[in-house]
């Protein structure tokens, strides 16, 4: 084996954790059109979080004309903070890229998406969201597993 490269690592991680963000909110944002309307108004999990800081942080809510943006600004956080830690891994056990990333990308979803969420009470309980949900949060995240070895691959190589 290879000697472990921990900062090409993580560094190539990041860079590639933040494409993988950016395909995977496309993927999102054409599989929202092709949902239907749960008739809900609740904000997305990513503008929950964001407010929750800010609430810790200054006292206050995200002010209304900047909610999306803060929520975006999490999305890509989280994508890069994950894909720094899936650098640093893969350089220490090549096999975590199974399948190309995808089994990363899963184990992100099953995480995040369906524990670590709800846990913290940013989404409703995964017994409360619509299966649609489930399959498109899921496929998303498999986009983002993928992309992240790809471009992980691109920069730091093959181990």
């Amino acid at each position: 084996m290879a000697k472990p490269r921990p900062l090409l690592g993580l560094l190539a991680g990041v860079a590639a954790g933040l494409v993988a963000s950016a395909a995977m909110a496309a993927v999102e944002a054409q599989a929202r059109k092709l949902l239907p309307d749960e008739g809900g108004d609740e904000d997305p999990a990513t503008v929950k979080a964001a407010d929750a800081a800010s609430e810790a942080i200054l006292d206050a809510p995200v002010p209304d004309d900047y909610r999306e943006q803060a929520g975006q600004a999490v999305h890509y956080i989280t994508g890069a903070v994950l894909g720094g830690i899936y650098g640093v891994i893969t350089e220490y056990k090549p096999e975590a890229s199974a399948g190309f990333g995808s089994a990363y990308g899963i184990a992100t979803s099953a995480l995040l998406d369906e524990a670590a969420v709800p846990a913290v009470g940013l989404a409703p309980a995964p017994d409360k969201t619509p299966l649609a949900t489930h399959a498109y949060g899921a496929a998303s995240h498999l986009v983002y597993g993928l992309v992240l070895e790809g471009v992980r691959w691109l920069i730091a190589g093959r181990r």
